[in-house]
C-alpha cells in the first residue's frame, strides 16, 4: 500500500479505483472476498469490511439480508455515507458471470436500502476494474 487510504479523498470513480488499488497491492488472492469501504465527505473511514467466502452470490435472502445491514450501518454512521465495494478472487482479469452477479447484488443492496453505492470494482492478480451497473443485469435477476 503506498499510502494511507484514510488520507485519501474520493470524489470520483477514479479517485476510488485509486484507492482500491492501493489497497489490493499487485499480488494475487487466495479466495473469493467482497470488501466494503464506507465514505464519508468524501473521505474513507479507517475501518475496512471483509466478507469472506464469497464465491456465490447472494440469492434473493441474501441480498435483502445485506440491504438490512446496509440500512443500519447508514443509521449509525449518517445519511451522507457512501459505500464502496470490491470483490477480489483468484484467477484473471476476466470478468465473469459471478463478478456480474456479484456486482448487480451488491447495487440491488444499496437501491433497496436506499443508500448510495458507488461504482463496483473487481481485483484479480495485478488488476483493477470498474463493473458499472449498465454492464450487468438487471437488479434482481442474476
Amino acid at each position: 500500500m503506498t499510502k494511507n487510504p484514510a488520507e485519501s479523498v474520493i470524489r470520483s470513480q477514479s479517485d476510488l479505483e485509486a484507492v482500491w488499488c492501493d489497497l489490493m497491492g499487485a499480488g494475487g488472492f487466495g479466495g473469493h472476498t467482497v470488501w466494503m469501504l464506507l465514505i464519508a465527505d468524501d473521505r474513507p473511514l479507517p475501518q475496512i469490511v471483509e466478507i469472506t467466502d464469497a464465491e456465490t452470490p447472494p440469492d434473493e435472502e441474501g441480498r435483502r439480508g445485506f440491504a438490512e445491514v446496509l440500512t443500519g450501518v447508514a443509521d449509525l454512521v449518517g445519511d451522507d455515507v457512501r459505500f464502496a465495494f470490491l470483490r477480489s478472487r483468484p484467477g484473471g482479469p476476466t470478468i465473469t458471470e459471478d463478478d456480474r452477479a456479484w456486482a448487480a447484488a451488491l447495487y440491488d443492496a444499496c437501491r433497496r436500502a436506499g443508500v448510495h453505492g458507488e461504482v463496483v470494482h473487481l481485483a484479480t492478480a495485478g488488476n483493477v476494474r470498474a463493473l458499472p451497473p449498465d454492464d450487468l443485469p438487471l437488479a434482481g435477476t442474476a
